[in-house]
């Protein structure tokens, strides 16, 4: 039976049906924990580590770059940098965007890749695209050959001021770039390209800006830290007493307190690993800024049409688990609440706004689901969500189950996307009018909203 399972998670890509039985749930929930677990990384990077050393082989860190891509652009900053700090080798590969069930939606993504790395540029110390996703089609183009004709020590050392240069649509510079460096033709562009995406596939991923080393990838420059705590732990970090290229941003109320004014908006599910790593932590800094905090739940992704392959779906895992560890904050094992747990316990949301205790019925699901593996497909898991939150179970009971759900949190999911995202969990920040001040996609964006936060009481400090 476990067996016939395992097929059919496979057959699937990896990603749980909507609605599975007993056992491919419980299968699903195994895999899970497994692929989120600090277990699974300490063992991973102990076998890749062993594997290296007995084939006498370097520390060789992989460069995935797209161009295009505003994370990319972000990443490729940081290359000589490196290459500079840690006792490693960095071959960089050129590829293409992907397409499918791991990139849903595409011209989102661009232009958020653009306007979250304008975001973030500042605090890395690092220069933004300056630009809303949009270049002129033919600089990309001329990028791509430039970038696909370079030697990997060029590429290196190189990369940044042609993606610059792109970026602002310096045509005079790109140019130059191409006389000085040189420029590939269309046959070698197509085989640089076609290199550098093999060697992603055959790695198991599907985004650009990332990095691999030993069997275990990171996402530019909001992963990084992940990957240089691990070179100093190898000794490979030739200035240890120096602060990190791109270290951890911590989440802080700072120095000024709101008064209610702010309002900050999350968009979370029930099904999300990063909502589960972040909402609580979301919820203690709403009340220690002092600002408003409203809640617009969404149906996970997968429940509302959205595919996931097995390669995204483990990354996102692995993931998750590595920064809820980072945050200091609990995370696994798992029991999926995908499908009917989550459709039941949306049915209960509104009672629970109702009595006042929406926010911590949320987070005892989340906390059900992702860390204490509850079972929330049956009642006695349910009960104890419910119990947990401080509400009552025979009330919920006869309420659980129950239509007219659906309206809200499809209008939560419509709000969110106009916003240009699409997903969890995703803020936005709304000023004392109303009016948004800043929305970003991801549990590691809290943080820009905390500074977006400083900066907003700052200013009504200074016109006060």
């Amino acid at each position: 039976m476990a067996d016939q399972a395992k097929g059919q998670f496979k057959e699937q890509g990896g990603a749980a049906t909507m609605d599975p039985n007993v056992v491919l749930r419980w299968l699903t929930s195994k895999m899970m924990s497994r692929m989120s677990s600090e277990g699974a990384q300490v063992k991973a990077r102990h076998k890749a580590e062993q594997k290296r050393r007995k084939l006498s082989l370097p520390h060789t860190i992989e460069y995935f770059h797209q161009v295009g891509d505003g994370y990319s652009h972000l990443a490729v900053q940081l290359l000589a940098k490196i290459q500079e700090r840690y006792k490693v080798e960095l071959h960089c590969h050129l590829v293409s965007e992907s397409t499918g069930a791991n990139l849903p939606e595409p011209e989102l993504l661009s232009k958020l890749s653009c306007y979250d790395a304008n975001q973030i540029a500042p605090y890395y110390g690092l220069e933004p695209t300056g630009a809303d996703g949009v270049v002129a089609p033919e600089l990309v183009t001329q990028t791509v050959s430039i970038l696909a004709g370079l030697s990997n020590e060029d590429f290196t050392q190189q990369g940044a001021a042609v993606s610059s240069a792109m970026w602002g649509s310096d045509e005079l510079a790109l140019s130059n770039y191409e006389q000085q460096l040189g420029a590939a033709n269309a046959e070698q562009e197509q085989a640089v390209l076609q290199a550098g995406n093999n060697r992603r596939a055959e790695l198991k991923h599907y985004s650009g800006a990332m990095f691999f080393y030993g069997d275990e990838w990171y996402w530019g420059v909001d992963r990084l830290y992940h990957l240089e705590q691990r070179l100093a732990e190898l000794g490979l970090d030739t200035t240890p007493e120096q602060p990190m290229l791109a270290p951890r941003k911590n989440v802080s109320a700072g120095s000024l307190t709101d008064d209610g004014q702010l309002t900050l908006e999350i968009y979370p599910s029930l099904r999300s690993p990063y909502t589960a790593v972040v909402f609580d932590q979301t919820v203690k800094f709403a009340a220690e800024a002092g600002v408003q905090l409203k809640v617009h739940p969404v149906l996970p992704m997968v429940m509302r049409g959205v595919p996931a392959t097995m390669e995204k779906g483990r990354y996102i895992l692995f993931d998750a688990g590595r920064e809820a560890r980072a945050a200091g904050v609990p995370f696994g094992p798992c029991a999926d609440p995908i499908g009917e747990p989550t459709r039941r316990a949306y049915s209960l949301y509104a009672w629970a706004e109702e009595q006042g205790k929406a926010v911590e019925f949320f987070s005892a699901f989340l906390r059900c689901a992702w860390v204490d593996a509850v079972n929330t497909n049956t009642d006695k898991g349910m009960q104890v969500v419910v119990e947990r939150a401080g509400l009552d179970w025979s009330v919920a009971k006869t309420l659980i189950g129950q239509l007219g759900w659906e309206a809200s949190i499809e209008e939560n999911r419509r709000a969110m996307y106009e916003l240009g995202l699409w997903g969890v969990p995703s803020y936005r920040l709304l000023d004392e009018t109303g009016d948004t001040v800043l929305a970003l996609w991801g549990q590691d964006r809290l943080w820009t909203m905390a500074a977006a936060i400083q900066r907003q009481l700052q200013k009504r400090t200074e016109t006060s």
